[in-house]
């Protein structure tokens, strides 16, 4: 089975061999809980995302993300931050790939749909907003989701 491995700060990470455009999706429900996946390469809990195709636009790839990903359809209303850090590698070991973050954060609203795992997700369920921070996560998606909990009025730039 391919794994992802996080690496930040790390001098045994692989030098980064590509930089791939990518969203994140905090996505609620009207109870106000967020949507987490744990992604089938990692035991890590996570807010769906990835990479954003050829002839997508931002908005388009992080529905069809969080779509693929949790089996919910949502809206795009926000913007969280970028982060962009090039201390935080993301290695995939089925390819060698070795990918500098560049990551855009949204915030999304839910419409439709049922938490369902997929072939990239291995658990999908809504959490509590005063929970998401106890699940196991990389230090780079805690980050994220700290910044979206603390409802600041600027996104972050990073």
């Amino acid at each position: 089975m391919a794994t992802r491995i996080d690496y930040f700060d790390d001098p045994d990470a692989p030098a980064p061999n590509s930089l791939v455009p990518s969203v994140n999706v905090v996505a609620t429900n009207e109870a106000g809980d967020v949507l987490m996946i744990r992604p089938s390469d990692n035991d890590n809990w996570a807010v769906p995302g990835g990479a954003i195709d050829l002839g997508e636009s931002i908005p388009v790839a992080a529905v069809r993300e969080t779509l693929e990903e949790s089996g919910i359809t949502c809206e795009i209303n926000g913007l969280v931050g970028t982060y962009s850090d090039p201390r935080h590698v993301v290695f995939y070991t089925s390819n060698g790939e070795a990918r500098q973050e560049f990551s855009l954060v949204l915030t999304a609203q839910a419409i439709k749909g049922e938490p369902t795992p997929s072939d990239e997700s291995r658990e999908v369920r809504w959490v509590p907003r005063d929970q998401v921070t106890t699940l196991r996560m990389d230090r780079s998606m805690r980050m994220r989701i700290e910044h979206y909990l603390a409802c600041t009025a600027l996104p972050y730039i990073g």
